[in-house]
């Protein structure tokens, strides 16, 4: 069964079907975009449902019914870990630990993480409490961090590694990064803090190395931008450009195979979910991308913590440029560059949604469809990859 479309695509496709010109049918939209009519016109109907403009349950809504029940669940199972606790903390001759409740609840059915978020405790010192309720690490820890909270109450100033010392002499010896551990965790931190950074500061340092340079017998670095089959190298990058509303930003990803825009994400704001949204919607469209190079420049959102889970859970290899060099990503560069010149500059945008119908119209319908290139032997995108993976399919 085939992978469903990305929703933010199929968003765009009902919109650009919707402000077609006269004369373009329905059937040129779905041919333009690579879909079926038959699932465009179930995509227009969905969006009538949703906007209340024929009866029946909208996306939203069925949504809504769902969370309803699932929260309903979820409250039922917190009364009954409230109303347990309150009974169970009223009995003076047990202990005031709320750890042996979390091991009832669940013999009873309620969830170790549904407990444990309405007593607010962390699962992890539980499960480690449920093997070993008192372990020798815990013991030595409580004595450092109470030598480290008796230095800092005495000189609130001192910062870790003073405190490292002061806890020592008091016969707690540890790392000055064991001591930095558990002040930061306890929040001990000097009176005398050093100030924020502000902005217009340099990226920084990359967290993948440059999979994509190699060094030419002159010593020089050089990039190569070539793939020999899909979803060996994809390149991605962010553009942004002004309209009346404000600033409508876009993140594309390119395949070095074949030239193809394989996912895009279009927002208002330029944050690390534009970057993930971008991957996720590629990786739905493309299939299996295990192994994967993802080349891209050193920007925040590409080393953001969200796009780096991305990668790993689709088990996929990052790769960054150097600080300040467009040529690092050359190839993305030259797409922005087309998209520049035959959509962003034509014309002064007044609405982001006129804008992102005309760039996701273009890069479907034209770029894909319609602009053939040379490196591809005249062929657009589209056509070389139905070329080129033809015979491997008839080979399997």
């Amino acid at each position: 069964m085939p992978k469903p479309y990305p929703t933010e695509f199929r968003d765009d496709v009902v919109r650009v079907a919707r402000n077609r010109e006269p004369g373009v049918t329905i059937e040129q939209i779905a041919r333009d975009f690579g879909v079926h009519p038959m699932t465009l016109q179930k995509w227009l109907r969905r969006a009538d449902i949703d906007e209340g403009a024929k009866p029946g349950h909208s996306r939203t809504e069925a949504a809504e019914i769902r969370e309803l029940k699932k929260r309903n669940r979820l409250l039922e199972q917190e009364n009954e870990v409230l109303r347990r606790a309150a009974a169970y903390l009223s009995q003076a001759n047990l202990p005031k630990r709320l750890y042996p409740l979390v091991t009832e609840l669940a013999a009873d059915g309620v969830p170790v993480a549904v407990t444990c978020r309405v007593l607010k405790l962390s699962r992890q010192p539980y499960y480690r409490w449920l093997a070993a309720p008192i372990t020798p690490s815990e013991v030595v820890e409580a004595y450092r961090a109470n030598a480290l909270f008796d230095a800092h109450k005495d000189d609130p100033e001192f910062g870790h590694r003073l405190l490292a010392d002061e806890a020592a002499e008091a016969g707690e010896v540890m790392t000055d990064r064991t001591a930095w551990r558990i002040a930061s965790n306890n929040g001990w931190f000097s009176a005398f803090g050093k100030p924020k950074r502000g902005k217009g500061r340099k990226p920084g340092p990359p967290v993948h190395d440059d999979l994509c340079a190699v060094v030419d017998e002159n010593g020089r670095v050089r990039h190569v931008f070539t793939a020999g089959e899909p979803n060996e190298l994809w390149l991605v990058d962010i553009t942004e450009h002004k309209t009346a509303e404000g600033k409508l930003y876009l993140c594309a990803i390119k395949d070095a195979f074949s030239g193809r825009i394989v996912g895009y994400s279009i927002d208002s704001r330029m944050k690390s979910r534009l970057a993930v949204q971008a991957l996720e919607n590629a990786v739905a469209m493309r299939g299996d991308v295990a192994g994967c190079i993802v080349h891209s420049d050193r920007g925040s959102q590409f080393r953001s913590r969200k796009f780096l889970r991305a990668l790993t859970r689709h088990r996929m290899v990052g790769s960054m440029g150097r600080v300040g060099s467009s040529g690092d990503n050359a190839a993305m560069e030259s797409f922005f560059a087309l998209l520049q010149k035959n959509v962003l500059d034509r014309r002064s945008w007044t609405t982001r949604e006129q804008l992102r119908i005309a760039i996701v119209t273009w890069i479907e319908r034209t770029y894909h469809r319609r602009r053939r290139q040379r490196r591809l032997g005249r062929l657009t995108p589209v056509e070389f990859e139905v070329i080129m993976n033809t015979p491997a399919a008839l080979a399997a």
